[in-house]
């Protein structure tokens, strides 16, 4: 399976669906669990692997999709930076990692803040829980808040939520925008146009696409065309006008490719899926070990995640590779 692929079914089981939650990513291998602290240390090898490791080793656990990966590396050199030995084990999905991390088999993982939200939500209070009494929100500081509140009696710690998201987002022609004045998703249900969307078929009952748009936005969908999410043939119906609107998400940087441009979700209908650090309390609980990771929280934005990805998928670079680069372009690794 494409990266691309494990990317969008993370983000389509926080977006397209509640049920989808407690449903494992896309499994594409990577490294076991069975590497554990005593053999990891410093096993994943790669660009900026320096710093000693005197202030004692850690393990960055990383889903087996291209974003998951890249933001592993990014925090694995920060920490490296600092003076730590890091590790990064690749787990296929969330519900292996989850329990590893409460475990502290593994110290520190990128998250999705309202994904993890509702994961634990699932798994503290039933898996009816994230559909029947939600705790994730399009408001950001209130889903982080929910999440705390979930995480910190299962050892966990939540780091600080940074600017950069990834979570659904809905693309038109620059054509069409331009034609119709359209730079919101509010805009275009205002326009009374009609439109079909080139999703997944869980679009039509999932209530963060056709519904949501539907309600919140007073959009005239008129059909899904089950191409999938974000994939080239349901940008591709988009810009050649067999469709209007494509769901894909907020870092996929091959929309300006298609000629496409995002509506902005201006009255917030998908979650807050912000990008933040979630690490073992007792292991890696540490001001310092926060601070290392803060400095990336600070700076990373959705489009540079999305030009990492890009950077990955569409010309083969490692992920420890652009993770260096960037990390030294932004001024965060000593040279």
């Amino acid at each position: 399976m494409g990266d691309l692929v494990n990317r969008v079914s993370r983000i389509a089981g926080a977006v397209l669906g509640t049920a989808a939650l407690t449903v494992a990513l896309a499994a594409c291998g990577g490294d076991s669990l069975e590497q554990g602290k005593e053999k990891g240390a410093g096993s994943s090898g790669g660009a900026g692997n320096s710093g000693g490791g005197e202030k004692g080793s850690l393990v960055v656990g990383a889903a087996a999709f291209t974003e998951a990966k890249v933001l592993a590396e990014l925090y694995a050199q920060s920490l490296r930076n600092a003076g730590y030995s890091v590790s990064i084990t690749t787990v296929k999905n969330r519900e292996l990692y989850e329990p590893s991390l409460e475990k502290g088999e593994i110290d520190v993982v990128p998250e999705y803040a309202a994904t993890i939200a509702e994961f634990l939500n699932a798994k503290v209070n039933g898996p009816k829980a994230p559909e029947d009494k939600p705790v994730a929100s399009g408001d950001a500081t209130a889903t982080v808040e929910a999440l705390r509140k979930l995480a910190e009696p299962r050892g966990l710690k939540v780091l600080a939520v940074g600017g950069a998201v990834d979570q659904n987002a809905f693309a038109v022609t620059k054509e069409f925008a331009e034609k119709n004045k359209l730079k919101t998703l509010s805009d275009l249900g205002a326009s009374k146009l009609k439109v079909k969307i080139a999703a997944g078929d869980e679009c039509a009952v999932r209530p963060f696409c056709a519904p949501g748009l539907k309600k919140t936005y007073g959009i005239d969908v008129t059909g899904i065309d089950p191409k999938g999410v974000g994939t080239p043939q349901a940008k591709q119906a988009v810009k050649d006008g067999v469709d209007q609107l494509v769901l894909t998400t907020t870092t996929d940087a091959t929309v300006d490719s298609y000629g496409l441009v995002f509506l902005e979700d201006d009255k917030k209908l998908q979650n807050a899926d912000n990008v933040l650090p979630v690490v073992n309390a007792k292991d890696a609980g540490s001001a310092e070990i926060a601070a290392a990771l803060d400095k990336i929280t600070k700076v990373l934005t959705t489009a540079d995640l999305a030009e990492l990805n890009r950077k990955v998928d569409a010309e083969r670079a490692k992920p420890e590779d652009v993770a260096k680069e960037y990390l030294e372009t932004k001024g965060l690794l000593k040279k």
